[in-house]
């Protein structure tokens, strides 16, 4: 499916310190929402600890501009007054004592808007694997985008920047939430081609007028932790600022497809393993993000995703810290810490793996959802009916036979936690939470008592699913389900047979699905508000379908006007599923009424 110009590619860049090529520290994407913003950075003081700078000079000037209570003036003879004062530097509380006279730091100047914004799927394929790639292997990728960043920086060996990078190198104490970054307004000078695209430096000196987006952040720490770093900075955290001549656009442009490269194409196990056409998996891993871009894959299936690869890449960064920390041999317990944190890796590495191959269509990688076994009947083949309601009162069971046998709780899980098959949930109007509707095994009727609008079960969304069977027979009734954050469908039929009947389900991922083998049927329902289409149908699945609404699903968040290639019902066929369908209204669905996918 074609993608248009990505219009959230900075909204949803997961946020922190990404690892570069080897597991170096590299800030990407928390830096690339600042790349796309055309006005001047916002300025402001803060509340922070600064890192010790050369000199008492430096300290007074540093805590000052900082806003920090005043040094106390204690320090003994002998030559210990030094590393006392650094203690309790870092004991001090924080205090904002305003000093006029200090001059603040300008804002910064807005950098050169993301020039990949604009571009269309295709695009970005042709870019990589033609232009830059060009048909190499894996292990040759970094020689490639070496490469085409030296070709680009040849046309321009002196410009100015924003440097944009983790707080931390300047502050001991800080809040995150306050400062996300610290930017500075710098000189770029650029060194000749060197080894890593991704490890690339270059000298850099603060530019005028002294510029940053923390007002009060003293000049001489900026000057200091220079020095302390010789100057040299990675390139992949300088940011070109607008105003400069076309060559500096092209050479923003270059940096963007480098830190995209590494910040969610290139995966650390690519020159470890053969792969014959490289190129081709580059493409993959292109409209995958593409299509969680889009809204294509389901918003909580595409956190899940970001969030294990964010993981992965944490743990590995984890991992070379540790290794790198032990001076001498490793004693016992660190080669266990270390084989631990290498699993721990190898198992992530696996999972995301799978999930590339399988492109997370619909609910990512099929495993099995539910591992409860079977309870069966009771002995001698009673069955309750239990009652979910605050208070259990005559009116509510005056329409029973006297011989039922009933049960009353309070809570939804209990109710089903202590049913057999056979067994009948009354539920009566409020609003309820039950994780045990996910492990639907028994043979059950779950029915609500007044007005579906007034029987409302939400999901909780901390949790991948929602509502999933694999009984034989399961039945749910006059109810109104709300899906939120879950990952898998709103309702997922494993296996056996499902009925719905007169029920609302509104959707805030993916819609109803039936797996391979299961059957689903679903009468004088509602179902609306699905990112994908409101009824996926797996292969080989059956369903019946008869007097419902479907509309306002696959309400995906596309950059383009164009109509997705899903619908109201999808199908995935060989071999087909089997559908029966009769007097169903299927509307507003921004794409077909229904479709299948071979």
């Amino acid at each position: 499916m074609a993608s248009g110009p990505d219009s959230t590619e900075t909204e949803d860049s997961p946020l922190g310190i990404s690892p570069g090529r080897r597991g170096e520290k590299v800030v990407f994407s928390v830096l690339e929402e600042g790349a796309a913003k055309s006005s001047l950075s916002p300025v402001r003081s803060v509340v922070a600890s600064p890192r010790p700078v050369k000199g008492r000079a430096g300290r007074e000037a540093a805590r000052r501009r900082l806003q920090l209570l005043p040094m106390p003036q204690a320090e003994g003879p002998g030559g210990d007054g030094e590393e006392e004062e650094e203690e309790e530097e870092e004991e001090e509380g924080l205090l904002s004592v305003h000093e006029e006279e200090e001059e603040e730091a300008q804002p910064l100047p807005p950098v050169c808007a993301s020039p990949m914004r604009g571009m269309w799927r295709d695009e970005k394929v042709a870019l990589y694997c033609d232009q830059v790639l060009q048909g190499c292997k894996a292990e040759d990728a970094d020689e490639a985008m070496s490469k085409y960043l030296s070709e680009k920086l040849k046309m321009k060996d002196k410009w100015l920047g924003v440097w944009k990078t983790n707080p931390e190198l300047f502050f001991i104490k800080y809040e995150e939430a306050s400062i996300p970054f610290v930017g500075v307004l710098v000189e770029v000078t650029c060194k000749p081609r060197q080894s890593s695209s991704s490890c690339f430096k270059v000298t850099v000196s603060v530019a005028e007028p002294f510029s940053s987006n923390i007002a009060n952040i003293p000049r001489d720490l900026i000057d200091e932790t220079l020095e302390e770093l010789e100057h040299s900075v990675p390139l992949l955290e300088v940011y070109p600022v607008q105003g400069q001549d076309d060559d500096i656009h092209d050479i923003a442009l270059a940096l963007e497809v480098v830190r995209f490269f590494y910040d969610f194409l290139w995966r650390d196990w690519d020159d470890e393993e053969s792969c014959e056409n490289y190129t081709a998996l580059i493409e993959e891993r292109i409209n995958l993000w593409c299509d969680i871009q889009d809204g294509t894959i389901p918003g909580p299936i595409a956190q899940r995703f970001k969030k294990t690869l964010e993981k992965y890449k944490n743990k590995r960064v984890e991992l070379i810290e540790y290794q790198s920390n032990i001076k001498e041999d490793p004693s016992a317990a660190e080669a266990v810490e270390c084989w631990k944190k290498y699993y721990e890796i190898v198992m992530l590495c696996g999972l995301l793996k799978m999930w590339e191959d399988l492109r997370l269509r619909v609910h990512g990688p099929f495993f099995p959802r539910i591992l409860r076994r079977r309870k069966g009947k009771r002995e001698l083949g009673k069955t309750i009916t239990h009652i979910v309601a605050k208070v259990m009162t005559t009116e509510m069971v005056k329409d029973l036979s006297s011989d039922t046998l009933l049960q009353q709780h309070d809570d939804l899980d209990l109710a089903l936690d202590s049913c057999y098959s056979g067994d009948t949930v009354v539920i009566f109007p409020g609003e309820y939470q039950a994780t045990n509707l996910a492990l639907l095994t028994d043979d059950i009727i779950i029915k609500g008592v007044g007005k579906r609008e007034e029987i409302v079960i939400t999901s909780e969304p901390s949790r991948d699913s929602f509502v999933v069977s694999k009984a034989e027979n399961v039945k749910l009734m006059h109810l109104t389900l709300i899906q939120q954050g879950t990952v898998d469908g709103i309702v997922v039929v494993e296996s056996g047979h499902m009925s719905l009947e007169d029920c609302v389900l509104k959707c805030e991922g993916t819609g109803v699905c039936v797996l391979t083998g299961a059957a689903l049927t679903i009468t004088d329902s509602e179902i609306t508000g699905a990112q994908g289409a409101g009824v996926e149908l797996y292969p080989g699945s059956i369903a019946i379908l008869e007097r419902n609404e479907i509309h306002h699903c696959n309400n995906l968040r596309t950059s383009d006007n164009s109509k997705s290639t899903l619908g109201g019902v999808n199908m995935k066929v060989l071999p087909a599923p089997k559908l029966k369908m009769n007097n169903n209204h299927i509307y507003c669905n921004n794409g077909y009424g229904g479709h299948d996918i071979p």
